[in-house]
């Protein structure tokens, strides 16, 4: 049955009292236990209450829509399933506020990850999006507060390059071996039971902790399945990262009380201090506050080790003349821009070089907004370099042949000798786009195509 189909059969009024029809309904029966059951009283959650107040709905609608995600298990997108709540969300509020609502199971999609696995996510309903998302906008002003100030995954007026500043305070301070640890699978390793009882100590609220766990023990649709999840909080939903600052905020207390030097971002924990024993101490700590939450510590990714030998969040750390620590992009993340820049700008692709740059304009924006903190001039200008040389390599191609490679370079105001050189030598598009174009194809003809600038 189609998730269209379930809401068209829910009562109007979910939960009313039913009226007996008949004539056994005539006779009056004073024995309470053998009277008709009755369906739970409203919860009188006043968070949940909030939550579902028309304001809130409505900015969490904007917010779910501005994401874009996919459709759920119902197979509804966004627009068809405003649709269908228009008629339908009295019901579903109703069943929420008696607390028996019970939401559908996500939708499984694995993403390859670049170092060959796979990342798991969990996608639920619009439906079930909109609902998290409107009770993460009630409960995360009440949450965050309490969090400590060393993390920095997932919050309100936090980013992860504050997380990255503060790790080079911490090395800059002479802290010069990190133990960075890395949790196995953590959102599918989160036991239901240890978060729920996290979650009361800071919300006295039964009809949300219900409903929290309702989303908890939803199931997951593998290949048409639905499977029972007795652990952990897939990706994908707006509830799971705070829900797991929920969890990992003892850790952190308990590093604060001890006065450790950390930075946390979501599961990655980063302790800076000045010795490898003072570090396999620490270590030993983490495994066994991260036991008690019946999370594993990924060994193969956590060690005690230098900084500088270390990467954190796509940066890197490095010294520079003085003893003045700096920030780069990690090997591997610049590695991975310049293979996704090479598969955007193949000359194999048919388009006109507006289209290859409007392609490549959104990357290269969100790369340079992440890694603008980067210190290293010279390699902001070796990229910027780089992609123009492949771009004009591009734009020779397209051109083809001699004579029109001729009239193109002239009209764009190429001396005789340079625009003959390249036309002579039509084929070898790699090797013209280098210097000789230089005074062609500049920077600028590039800015007015609108090709944002790395360096």
């Amino acid at each position: 049955m189609s998730m269209r189909q379930a809401m068209r059969q829910m009562p109007a009024q979910a939960g009313r009292a039913g009226v007996a029809r008949g004539e056994a309904a005539r006779v009056p029966v004073s024995d309470e236990a053998c009277g008709p059951r009755r369906e739970p009283e409203n919860t009188g959650s006043a968070l949940l209450q909030a939550a579902l107040t028309r304001e809130n709905l409505q900015r969490a609608l904007k917010r779910v829509r501005a994401n874009k995600g996919a459709a759920g298990v119902d197979g509804l997108d966004i627009d068809q399933t405003a649709r269908h709540l228009a008629t339908a969300w009295p019901g579903i509020r109703e069943h929420l506020l008696r607390g028996t609502y019970r939401p559908s199971p996500v939708r499984r999609v694995a993403i390859p990850k670049p170092d060959g696995g796979e990342r798991e996510l969990g996608i639920p309903t619009v439906t079930d999006r909109l609902i998290q998302q409107a009770l993460l906008q009630v409960l995360q002003p009440i949450l965050d507060p309490s969090f400590s100030e060393h993390s920095h995954g997932f919050r309100p007026g936090r980013r992860a390059q504050d997380a990255v500043l503060a790790a080079q305070a911490y090395v800059q301070s002479g802290r010069r071996v990190v133990v960075d640890v890395d949790l196995e699978k953590f959102f599918d390793r989160v036991n239901h039971d240890i978060l729920i009882d996290r979650l009361q100590k800071r919300i006295d609220d039964a009809g949300v902790i219900r409903l929290v766990r309702a989303y908890l023990n939803s199931g997951i649709m593998r290949d048409g399945v639905v499977q029972e999840r007795g652990q952990g909080t897939p990706q994908g939903g707006p509830l799971s990262p705070l829900l797991a600052n929920v969890l990992l905020d003892e850790v952190d207390k308990a590093l604060e009380r001890r006065g450790h030097c950390f930075v946390r971002y979501a599961d990655d924990c980063n302790v800076y201090v000045r010795s490898r024993r003072a570090g396999a101490r620490v270590m030993a700590l983490l495994r066994r506050l991260y036991g008690k939450l019946c999370l594993k510590v990924n060994e193969a990714k956590s060690a005690v080790a230098s900084v500088f030998g270390r990467k954190f969040l796509g940066y890197s750390l490095w010294v520079a003349r003085g003893g003045t620590v700096k920030r780069k992009v990690a090997a591997k993340p610049l590695a991975t821009f310049k293979q996704r820049v090479r598969q955007l700008t193949r000359r194999l692709g048919g388009r006109s070089m507006q289209d290859v740059v409007q392609r490549l304009r959104p990357y290269l924006l969100g790369w340079k907004a992440y890694f603008g903190l980067a210190q290293t001039p010279r390699i902001w200008r070796e990229l910027d370099e780089g992609l123009r040389h492949r771009l004009r390599a591009i734009q020779l191609k397209q051109w083809k042949r001699g004579p029109t490679m001729f009239r193109e370079l002239r009209a764009l105001g190429a001396s005789p000798a340079v625009a003959q050189r390249v036309a002579a030598n039509s084929r070898c598009w790699w090797r013209n786009s280098d210097k000789l174009l230089n005074s062609v194809l500049t920077v600028a003809w590039f800015d007015r195509l609108g090709l944002p600038r790395l360096s």
